[in-house]
């Protein structure tokens, strides 16, 4: 089986031209809809719940869980044989426009699309875009949902993983001891680059050694699940520190929120050289590197039995 490595060697000219984007990175409800006939997009309904009850007129079902890694390393690629059969069984084709839906309760639904739209455009598709708002904001639309399982005529892909927006664990490591230059960004929320929170699948609170926090949550209004565009890209770009193509990666705990910030710079600020550290916190805490904001010993303990 082909995996995708921590040390995936960069694949040249795959997926590297701006995306030929029927609606955009981000496409809004009412606009979709009138779009329908005439474009014809691949809906994606990337919830693992909820599908069978209620999900966008003609959505396929392709859950989240399955462009997710394992349940110790939850933001690790997947093995890349896996991912294309399912894309297969979905009937994808890499050129055709292809919308990404999540259900858009809260704004860290946005974080399952944008993984999932990073994953897509690191594997060749070329024509992609995030239903802003989700599922919710179609429905409170009042555009057409239903029940019905859809399904399509299998395709047949060959696929390639572009490294060209990833940061793996070497890199960063890399990046951390100063052999690489980049900007780290954690995009987590403040707790967690102060070290009083983790994720139950990390060995350690803490953050990268010289990283910025810069949380997901910038891109939202008032806690909307609607992901907003910058309006000022000079003044988001000022924030970073970023003068010019210098790498940014941005990471969390498992690629997930992290995911949500690397599109909001790569997709709608135009940001040269952004890249997601897929595998995050859980990862680097468990492979024993530097890290800093990390409780002493005894603190860490007491924050394992709730105190």
């Amino acid at each position: 089986m082909r995996l995708i490595l921590t040390t995936l060697v960069a694949i040249v000219g795959i997926a590297t031209a701006p995306l030929a984007a029927t609606f955009g990175p981000l496409v809004e409800a009412n606009d979709l809809a009138n779009a329908l006939d005439a474009k014809q997009p691949v809906l994606l309904d990337i919830r693992n719940d909820g599908y069978a009850d209620s999900h966008v007129d003609g959505a396929l079902w392709a859950p989240y869980k399955l462009f997710r890694g394992t349940k110790d390393n939850p933001g690790g690629l997947m093995d890349l044989a896996v991912l294309e059969e399912h894309l297969e069984k979905l009937g994808l084709e890499q050129d055709e426009p292809i919308v990404i839906i999540s259900e858009g309760n809260t704004d860290t639904d946005f974080g399952a699309a944008a993984r999932v739209y990073w994953t897509l455009k690191s594997t060749g598709f070329t024509d992609l875009s995030i239903l802003n708002g989700g599922r919710i904001a179609w429905r409170n639309a009042n555009l057409p949902l239903n029940n019905t399982l859809e399904t399509a005529v299998p395709s047949q892909l060959n696929l390639e993983f572009d490294t060209t927006w990833l940061a793996d664990t070497q890199h960063v490591s890399s990046v951390v001891k100063g052999e690489n230059s980049g900007l780290l960004v954690d995009a987590r929320l403040p707790e967690f680059f102060a070290g009083d929170k983790a994720h139950g699948a990390a060995k350690r609170p803490g953050t990268l050694p010289g990283a910025i926090n810069q949380s997901y949550t910038t891109f939202f209004e008032n806690g909307a699940a609607a992901i907003s565009t910058p309006t000022d890209i000079s003044a988001l770009k000022a924030s970073l520190g970023i003068k010019g193509d210098e790498e940014v990666i941005s990471f969390c705990n498992t690629g997930h929120w992290a995911a949500t910030h690397w599109f909001a710079l790569s997709e709608l600020a135009d940001v040269e050289n952004a890249k997601l550290y897929a595998g995050s916190m859980v990862e680097y805490s468990n492979a024993d590197l530097p890290m800093e904001n990390t409780p002493g010993v005894f603190k860490n303990l007491l924050r394992q039995i709730g105190f």
